[in-house]
């Protein structure tokens, strides 16, 4: 099964679970979409946009889960990334693990199943 990853504050997931949805980050309200990583693009996500953070969780979710509100769209260097279209149930995680910083000072989520 192909999984999804989300980088997120613990306190801001732990509300979307109380309240049964998340319906983003600052940046996913901005741009519209949930920003999601993939297994081979969730370090450099980490260690570019989540440096010296600390706090944080790394959400798993099964893309087939997400239906039809996943998109897979153009990003940074042109690699497609996965965009939700709408909230994520927090039911849908399959698993949450904290994220500790590593020796570089970024958040290091480790080998990911590869989708």
């Amino acid at each position: 099964m192909s999984r999804v990853y989300k980088i997120i504050e613990a306190r801001a997931w732990e509300a979307a679970v109380q309240a049964g949805a998340f319906v983003g980050a600052e940046v996913d309200l901005r741009d519209g979409y949930i920003h999601l990583s993939s297994a081979a693009q969730a370090a450099q996500t980490a260690r570019l946009h989540f440096a010296g953070r600390d706090g944080l969780l790394l959400v798993v979710v099964e893309t087939q889960a997400l239906g039809d509100a996943l998109r897979w769209e153009p990003s940074r260097g042109g690699d497609l990334f996965p965009h939700l279209y709408g909230t994520l149930d927090p039911a849908l995680a399959v698993e949450t693990r904290p994220l500790a910083l590593n020796a570089e000072g970024w958040p290091d989520p480790g080998p990911l199943a590869s989708i």
